[in-house]
């Protein structure tokens, strides 16, 4: 199978080029619903887009956001809430509306309900048209981490274990208080007409090896991708290191 992979030259170039994958799809499709990621990964990707758009307007009223992810059992008020971040980073700055940017809360009695409207959501928008992802250094994408099943629908996953650990550093969280991701699963992930896989530095080079050129299994959940009809792999040098 041959894959879509393009290489940037250094860290500027590709965030550049995944900004435009946003903006090409937001000018080509005015109703289009895009998926987004949080991370370093996607920071400066997302100024760009808000800097291109502050420069040369364009119609964004119809157009859909939402993340892949989001942290549960704490609140929106912290700075490392994916409602948060996407809001300030991008769906601010565009102006979408209220009613176009679909977030799950991140405090709620019943997540397995949310988890369905969140999903429910989005298929009543005609599903996903481009959906942004980072890669973890474990493999996961989303939150979806090694050992989730393909056929995995929207649920809500434990974090990866060092992330956790940073969340409740942050936020002061006891050990006996849960936390979570409530992550679109990879059967969801799966059925996106469009996927960019993104990866960038050093420190990805040796997943994004294993998510490329071994099998399609589990215990690497990106791996999946290489099953995708429409997936590119973005991908800075650093990170393409053992890509040939």
């Amino acid at each position: 199978m041959r894959l879509n992979i393009t290489i940037a030259k250094n860290e500027e170039e590709f965030d550049r080029m995944a900004a435009w994958r946003i903006i090409s799809t937001m000018l080509n499709n005015p109703r289009a619903v895009i998926g987004l990621s949080t991370g370093q990964t996607t920071k400066n990707m997302h100024a760009i887009v808000s800097q291109i758009f502050r420069l040369h307007p364009f119609d964004v009223s119809k157009i859909t956001l939402f993340n892949v992810d989001e942290l549960t059992n704490l609140s929106r008020e912290y700075k490392g809430a994916c409602y948060t971040m996407i809001k300030d980073q991008i769906a601010g700055p565009l102006g979408i509306p209220e009613e176009n940017f679909i977030m799950p809360p991140t405090l709620s009695d019943d997540f397995d309900a949310e988890a369905r409207k969140f999903q429910q959501a989005l298929e009543d928008r005609g599903g996903i048209d481009l959906q942004m992802l980072g890669l973890g250094a474990n493999g996961h994408i989303g939150i979806n981490q090694p050992g989730t099943p393909f056929e995995s629908e929207t649920w809500v996953s434990p974090m990866d274990p060092i992330f956790e650990a940073r969340v409740r550093r942050e936020t002061n969280t006891p050990p006996e208080h849960p936390l979570g991701g409530l992550t679109l699963g990879i059967k969801n992930i799966m059925h996106s007409r469009r996927i960019v896989l993104i990866a960038k530095g050093e420190h990805k080079a040796e997943i994004v090896r294993q998510m490329l050129l071994g099998p399609v299994t589990t215990d690497i959940p990106a791996s999946v991708l290489q099953l995708h009809p429409n997936c590119e792999f973005l991908l800075d040098a650093d990170a393409a290191r053992y890509i040939k």
